[in-house]
């Protein structure tokens, strides 16, 4: 829906331009960030005057609902507590003031801490703008074509804080009297439990399932020195599945002695395109992958870029990076010819494709792309003036938006099949004839199979016969779906249409935060808790839980956002099935018996038998006298690896948050800390402690800890499962 814009009014008689009478009024800019107030500051002209509201300046009040759901949900704000001095000094800005613009974020939220400010400063006639991006030219458009407060996209941020406000504050404490004290239920982060709880028992239930293949490595008689593998995949012209060993060895034993020959080659072109520029959802998918950043972190770093950062000389400070909170792909034609400009300049003009992503289907597409606000600024010439993280993220945005432009990259596939008696035979090559987009950017993927079927293959011709120099059976398991990492969790909320934009590194975090998933090898587990508080909301309160649901919740809070839906009506629709779902839990909801186990152990400061206890991470053991006695300690699992620094055992821990580390178990005397596991080995070139570092879509790899560059292959191996010989 267009925004209402404000008709420009006249200068105002009687202002004093000379400062004689007082203080010289002038056009206040009210952002939610200090950053961005400095940022913001710097870069117009004096004449403007700019405040931060330090982020929120009301909410429902924290001990009470702070909802009248009798009189349509009517919500009770409250001003923030510690914002006393804020509010004071921005009140006495408005009064000094021939204009008051509130730029908060351009999304839902800020729409909404924009109305929020207008309401508790008596604004008479507030005038919004949007910073999409913070530098100059971008804030003096705004500022030039002014509209109101759009109430839609306030009404829709309303409905979503009060929806997720009755689902807490009334299941919550159904939690605490049944599970656990300190427990929550959220509207959204219950789904993403129930996506981590239902993997992890699809694993559980995974039954391994045995294969077999084979491979030839051929040799042409005309070019001996370039042997290449090609994989047994058909008998009498059916594919062959192989299930077992005694069956890849009575076909090792068929081969024995066949003649091999080239029956046929197919050549075709393959194109890649190239990748969308980023939203928020492929930014923290990616920088999760690529760059091994969490979430939280990756849009930590993005914010600082938006707000900006002061790069010195003549550019001073200014945002790299639009904002940062979008589901589109689209980019502005001045973005799109600047980029034509540069790959022209740079690279070649052969290299611009210029190609308009499609956005997705359901998407807001309130904002563009994320992508830098000046694609002269390469990471290379600001390198000095950016901290390590954000050169990284940054680096990542300016690549994949340059390349976004830029054309497919071209390979010349070959596909040669291979005959061997009643057996086939197939091998696929690659060779890249034009780089493309890939000249600047390569999109990393969740599986590491990058490099699969890109291997340059001799010259072949059909009905060449080939020699096999070597046979390779070897024996593989299915394996069962892996557990979601932040950038699948986030990929499948997205998938699933739940949460938005500004939503998935909040849920990322609270279901840590609350203990109902921790993280092991950068992939998440539920917890005890976890499952136990996923179960009784499967069976108590199906609809909060259920995928369908909440991303029809979503669409409809769009609607609302659009004008098509009144938020009030969409409350009570969902209060009343749902106040009927809560009536019917406290009668039935049963009581979780999360009991101690016993240990051997006995408390070293009482004397009582220690027993095993549920936390927010997991289990500790604790004294069976607690509350009298508060002795605990964790539950320490050793990982037959010692420490470099003392000679300890090397065990599991946990950090405060939860996460998992390595440390030396004569903690505190000796303070050595891994986040990476320790290999039970030093390295055979300087004897330095090795670390195994997770790989994608395969075992973890050791590296030595010292210097990544020496060889401690013959630690791989032994690390790696022994192949049992065929029977």
């Amino acid at each position: 829906m267009p925004h209402r814009r404000i008709p420009k009014l006249p200068d105002l008689p009687g202002i004093d331009p000379g400062g004689i009478l007082g203080p010289v009024k002038k056009p206040l800019i009210i952002v939610e960030s200090p950053t961005k107030a400095r940022t913001i500051k710097k870069f117009l002209p004096a004449r403007y005057a700019v405040k931060a509201s330090v982020g929120h300046v009301r909410d429902l009040p924290k001990s009470t609902l702070g909802v009248d759901v009798d009189h349509n949900f009517e919500p009770k704000y409250l001003t923030i507590k510690g914002k006393g001095d804020v509010i004071k000094d921005l009140r006495g800005a408005v009064k000094s003031a021939t204009d008051v613009y509130l730029a908060t974020d351009p999304d839902r939220e800020g729409e909404a801490i924009a109305w929020h400010l207008a309401e508790l400063l008596k604004l008479a006639h507030p005038q919004r703008i949007e910073l999409h991006e913070i530098t100059k030219e971008a804030a003096l458009a705004a500022l030039r074509d002014p509209h109101v407060i759009d109430m839609d996209r306030v009404n829709a941020q309303q409905a979503r804080r009060i929806l997720d406000r009755l689902v807490g504050y009334k299941i919550s404490p159904l939690l605490w009297s049944k599970v656990r004290s300190g427990l929550s239920a959220g509207r959204v982060q219950s789904v993403a439990v129930k996506l981590i709880v239902d993997r992890e028992r699809e694993i559980q239930a995974f039954v391994p399932r045995e294969y077999w293949t084979i491979a030839a490595l051929l040799a042409s008689e005309q070019r001996p020195e370039t042997p290449f593998s090609a994989e047994l995949v058909s008998h009498r012209g059916e594919k062959l599945e192989i299930t077992g060993g005694a069956q890849a060895e009575a076909i090792t034993r068929a081969l024995d002695g066949a003649a091999y020959r080239v029956a046929s080659i197919k050549r075709r072109e393959i194109r890649r395109n190239p990748p969308a520029p980023f939203t928020t959802s492929t930014m923290q998918q990616e920088a999760s992958r690529k760059l091994k950043m969490r979430v939280r972190r990756a849009m930590q770093v993005a914010q600082a870029l938006y707000e900006g950062v002061d790069l010195g000389g003549t550019e001073g400070t200014v945002g790299l990076i639009t904002y940062m909170r979008t589901d589109s792909t689209r980019i502005s034609d001045q973005a799109r010819e600047a980029a034509r400009e540069f790959i022209a300049s740079s690279f070649g003009q052969e290299f611009y494709g210029g190609a308009r992503h499609r956005v997705r289907e359901g998407a807001q597409d309130a904002h563009e792309a994320i992508r830098p606000t000046s694609v002269l600024r390469t990471p290379e010439r600001l390198a000095g003036a950016l901290k390590r993280d954000e050169l990284r993220l940054y680096t990542m945005i300016w690549e994949r938006f340059v390349a976004s432009q830029m054309t497919p990259a071209l390979f010349d596939q070959t596909v040669v099949d291979v005959a061997a008696g009643e057996y086939g035979f197939r091998a696929t090559g690659s060779v890249m004839r034009f780089a493309g987009f890939t000249r600047v950017y390569d999109e990393s993927k969740e599986e590491d199979g990058a490099g699969k079927g890109r291997v340059r293959l001799p010259e072949l011709a059909e009905g060449e016969p080939l020699e096999c120099r070597k046979l390779e059976p070897k024996q593989h398991f299915t394996e069962p779906p892996p557990r979601y990492t932040e950038a699948a969790l986030v990929k499948a909320l997205e998938d699933n249409g739940i949460g938005r934009p500004s939503t998935y590194s909040t849920i990322v975090e609270t279901i840590q935060a609350r203990g109902y998933a921790t993280q092991q090898d950068r992939r998440f587990m539920p917890t005890d808790i976890g499952i136990a508080v996923n179960d009784l909301l499967v069976e108590h309160f199906p609809q909060i839980v259920n995928l369908d649901f909440t991303a029809r919740m979503e669409g409809d809070l769009d609607r609302i956002a659009e004008g098509h839906e009144d938020w009030v009506a969409l409350l009570r629709r969902f209060y009343g099935p749902f106040e009927n779902e809560l009536a019917e839990a406290e009668k039935k909801l049963p009581r979780l018996e999360l009991r101690d186990e016993p240990t051997d152990e006995i408390c070293p400061t009482c004397g009582r038998p220690m027993v095993i206890k549920h936390g927010r991470f997991g289990k500790f053991i604790s004294c069976s006298g607690y509350p009298e006695c508060k002795t605990t300690k964790p539950i320490v699992k050793e990982t037959g690896a010692f420490c470099p620094k003392c000679g300890g055992a090397i065990v599991e821990r946990r950090s405060r948050k939860g996460r998992l580390f390595y440390g030396c178990a004569n903690y505190p005397k000796c303070d050595f800390i891994s986040w990476d596991p320790v290999a039970p080995e030093r390295c055979p070139v300087c004897g330095s402690y090795v670390i195994l570092k997770g790989r994608r879509g395969g075992a973890p790899q050791p590296h030595c800890a010292a210097d990544r560059e020496h060889d401690v292959s013959s630690i791989a191996a032994r690390l790696s499962e022994p192949v049992p010989a065929l029977s």
